[in-house]
């Protein structure tokens, strides 16, 4: 999970969907990393990744993260704004947990992220 600097609201309207779309570009570049269930809410985004052990985890969070920054920020020029003076759109860290036996959980988690706030949804576990 990263969040947004200052848990700013930026992922609104076609600005979620164009970052799940980012995300998923990476594995164009980095086929080996795989890309599992991406999602967002208006101040954060869950991904769930499968990594190689040649990758430390902090090297595609770093990946994630700077290409999706950079890329938000050519696409919505408003955020030079929302983060003048400031270099990225995301937060210093980051939350990270391996997944094992339930990965399911964590995909229907991940699937649900945003839905259940605006009533559009109810995850059982």
């Amino acid at each position: 999970m990263i969040s947004t600097k200052y848990r700013r609201k930026i992922f609104r309207g076609g600005m979620g969907e164009y970052l799940k779309e980012v995300v998923l570009d990476i594995q164009k570049h980095k086929p080996e990393i795989v890309i599992e269930e991406v999602n967002t809410d208006e101040d954060h985004i869950h991904v769930l990744v499968s990594i190689p052990p040649k990758y430390p985890v902090s090297h595609v969070v770093n990946l994630l993260k700077s290409n999706t920054g950079r890329k938000m920020r050519e696409k919505f020029k408003f955020l030079d704004k929302v983060y003048w003076g400031s270099e990225g759109i995301w937060s210093i860290g980051y939350f990270v947990s391996t997944v094992g036996i339930n990965e399911e959980t964590i995909r229907k988690y991940i699937e649900y992220q945003g839905r259940e706030d605006s009533g559009q949804a109810k995850l059982e576990f």
